[in-house]
């Protein structure tokens, strides 16, 4: 299998992590990390499906990377995970509605353009 699809398969599962685990977190709320509420709040966070569905995610990306590292140099390929940010910025601005203002929009075009540049050594 061609290396790029494999890592871009690994940075949108990992965004994909990212966005399920805000979902969860987002039905379970704010909380406070203390001996008294570990046990309520870790079965809340063990019995969440997004949370779950985020863990899994986590899982697969791990063994696509491994399965990218066997095939491509390190230094070409992990500048690529940072797109996981743009993808992420915007999936939670379309459907958690999240605001994506100047300045983040700036940082994204960074981003995009140093792996450009990256992919551009291959």
């Amino acid at each position: 299998m061609n290396p790029m699809i494999l890592i871009l398969t690994g940075v949108m599962l990992n965004a994909a992590a990212q966005i399920l685990l805000k979902i969860g977190m987002n039905r379970i709320g704010h909380f406070d990390v203390t001996l008294a509420n570990a046990w309520p709040i870790g079965l809340q966070l063990a019995t969440n499906l997004p949370i779950l569905g985020g863990l899994a995610c986590y899982v697969i990306s791990v063994l696509v990377w491994m399965v990218v590292l066997s095939r491509v140099e390190v230094s070409f390929a992990y500048p690529f995970v940072s797109l996981g940010y743009v993808v992420t910025a915007i999936i939670a601005y379309a459907w958690l509605g999240e605001a994506v203002g100047p300045m983040r929009l700036a940082g994204i075009a960074v981003i995009m353009a140093g792996v450009f540049m990256v992919s551009k050594t291959a």
